[in-house]
């Protein structure tokens, strides 16, 4: 087979499930992760619809994702004395099989463990195609030569940067943040969210110990420094009612805090000569609600067609984007942001609506549903 020894670029979901497939094909692959171990946090994420199921059985890990599923949570919407205003049930932010990420991350990983070489703790600095490969020098590594690399590093995506051009060409801010927080403390047995406009915080609910999301033009800070992260929520939650003093103050002395925009990947090709770009990296739209299963039914696709090509890489590319382009419009269609921290009071009692009137829920339900299945998938 030709191109059979593959670099990818990141060990969070869609890296690890490409990993997998190529794997069982034959190609030898090696995964480089610039976090120093595998991340085991994070907020939770779900599969929705026929398609997402079929691609976890064919990859023999369906029982174990319901095996670790989190079931869903219903989380009560509340004014600033604890009033319920209203319930968004589990199935809604669940979907059919909700799991958290680490638990999705470590699975994948211990299943591709044993025949992939992973690299903690490293990332790529540039890439030099030749007539036969590609070099590759790393952060920490010695420079080494692989006959395909691929990008599934994320929304902020290193491969995509060197391969493709700055962030800032690809990336579309959407105007709200988001932040997931480990709290020591426990806020009570309820999942609870409360709105004020342009801000929303969330406790003991599906996503994370504590879960915030709020509206803001494009921020200034290191993604990697928890003290910057902190201090832009505290400065953002100031003076917000219900619980969130309390909240902020568990925030303070929180270890592990993470802070991102909710952005959308824009761009016009996957491929670019021997690199190819997959999940987040390509068609990510950061708490779209969708970002999880495009990941794995991209990850499907691309080995897929990378085997029935016979490591053709100019042919599997090439249907790898015809089946992904269209399927992947998912992502252009989803931004949590307005709806969980909507600006104004009267958004938030509109969004407030839907669930109490189920009858908007079930046809929100019914489209996400449908987009989540809109790709025949082949069998190989």
């Amino acid at each position: 087979m030709r191109n059979a020894n593959i670099l990818i670029s990141g060990a969070s979901i869609a890296g690890p499930a490409l990993a997998h497939w190529l794997i069982r094909y034959g190609f030898t692959v090696t995964v480089v992760e610039k976090a120093p171990a595998l991340r085991l946090g994070g907020q939770a994420v779900d599969f929705k619809g026929e398609t997402h199921r079929t691609v976890l059985a064919r990859m023999g890990i369906l029982d174990d994702v319901r095996r670790l599923q989190t079931g869903g949570t219903d989380q009560e919407i509340v004014d600033a004395n604890g009033r319920t205003l209203a319930i968004m049930p589990g199935e809604f932010t669940g979907g059919d099989l909700e799991i958290t990420r680490g638990d999705l991350s470590r699975l994948l990983y211990e299943k591709t463990a044993p025949a992939c070489e992973y690299v903690f703790g490293d990332s790529i600095t540039s890439l030099t195609e030749t007539p036969t490969g590609v070099h590759v020098t790393f952060e920490r590594s010695s420079p080494r030569t692989f006959d395909l690399v691929v990008g599934a590093d994320g929304i902020h995506s290193a491969v995509r940067r060197v391969a493709f051009g700055p962030e800032s060409d690809y990336v579309r801010h959407l105007g709200h943040y988001y932040a997931l927080v480990d709290l020591d403390e426990d806020f009570g047995p309820a999942a609870m969210m409360y709105n004020e406009p342009g801000r929303m915080v969330a406790i003991g609910g599906p996503k994370a110990p504590a879960f915030f999301v709020f509206a803001s033009d494009r921020l200034d800070y290191d993604r990697y420094d928890a003290g910057q992260q902190k201090d832009i929520l505290a400065r953002v939650y100031a003076g917000v009612g219900w619980q969130v003093p309390a909240v902020m103050k568990a925030v303070h002395r929180a270890g592990d805090v993470y802070l991102d925009s909710i952005s959308q990947v824009r761009i016009d090709r996957y491929s670019k000569g021997r690199v190819v770009l997959l999940g987040d990296s390509a068609y990510g739209n950061t708490l779209g609600g969708f970002g999880t299963g495009l990941a794995v039914v991209g990850a499907y696709v691309l080995a897929g067609e990378l085997a029935a090509a016979g490591g053709d890489h100019h042919a599997a590319f090439a249907e790898y984007e015809r089946q992904l382009r269209g399927y992947a419009k998912i992502a252009k269609n989803g931004n949590a942001g307005p709806f969980l921290a909507p600006t104004t009071s009267a958004g938030i009692r509109m969004r407030n609506w839907i669930f109490k009137y189920r009858f908007l829920l079930a046809l929100m339900m019914k489209m996400g549903d449908k987009l989540a299945t809109d790709i025949e998938l082949k069998t190989y």
